[in-house]
């Protein structure tokens, strides 16, 4: 049986340490889908067909990562997914009590999907969309922190 998990978020964009995970993920998984939120609580910068598009693009050397957006429950869009599990990125201590919250509502929703908590490597964990977001709006360079396609599009973004 193929190993599916789900790799949920906004992408609000993509950043290198998103592609991190999903690249250490493809270690343990057949086959991972990011799956994008329309993000109705946030105000994304990007809207959802331009994120979906920036990741598809960032990931498109991965063989075995597809993309799709999703509105709902995650561990209803997991099981109709065929999913086993959903990825989920630590990056310090304040990320841990959310996450933990929303794993274990997943749990209580369905038994049958886990959750993986995975540890960015080091040199992105402090890296948020967010702070890409506010670098990119003020200026500052992103290089290194996303792929070229976001940087190009953030920089677009902050020239409008």
């Amino acid at each position: 049986m193929k190993k599916i998990a789900i790799c949920p978020g906004t992408f609000d964009p993509i950043t290198n340490g998103h592609i991190d995970l999903i690249e250490r993920g493809l270690r343990i998984f057949d086959e991972i889908i990011v799956a994008v939120t329309t993000a109705y609580k946030k105000q994304p910068l990007f809207e959802i067909e331009e994120r979906l598009e920036l990741i598809k693009d960032a990931i498109r050397d991965y063989k075995n990562v597809r993309v799709e957006s999703f509105d709902g429950l995650l561990v209803e869009y997991a099981k109709a997914k065929g999913g086993i599990a959903v990825i989920r990125g630590l990056r310090a201590i304040s990320d841990f009590e959310y996450e933990l919250q929303m794993a274990l509502m997943n749990r209580r929703l369905d038994l049958s999907i886990e959750t993986v908590f995975m540890m960015p490597s080091e040199e992105y964990s402090f890296l948020t969309s967010t702070m890409v977001k506010e670098i990119a709006s003020l200026g500052g360079s992103v290089k290194g922190l996303v792929p070229q396609i976001v940087e190009r599009a953030l920089e677009r973004k902050s020239k409008r």
